[in-house]
């Protein structure tokens, strides 16, 4: 089981640098960068609240769940 996050895939929708939506939040570009390459643990309601106020979208639109275990066959 897996949490893949598709930060990037929504940024590129609103056409918004890491540089510009770490500003507009007021979170380090470290810890942006780390939410969108999958390096973090955990996220703040907080903090998805305002990356998804910046981005007009949904957290399913940037939390996705990846079923990474084989499937079974007949």
């Amino acid at each position: 089981m897996k949490i893949q996050i598709n930060l990037d895939v929504e940024m590129a929708k609103n056409k918004m640098s890491l540089k510009e939506l770490s500003k507009r939040i007021d979170i380090s570009m470290t810890n942006l960068s780390l939410l969108k390459n999958g390096k973090v643990k955990a996220i703040r309601f907080s903090t998805l609240e305002a990356v998804c106020q910046e981005l007009n979208c949904q957290p399913g639109d940037i939390l996705q769940y990846v079923d990474d275990e084989p499937t079974q066959t007949d």
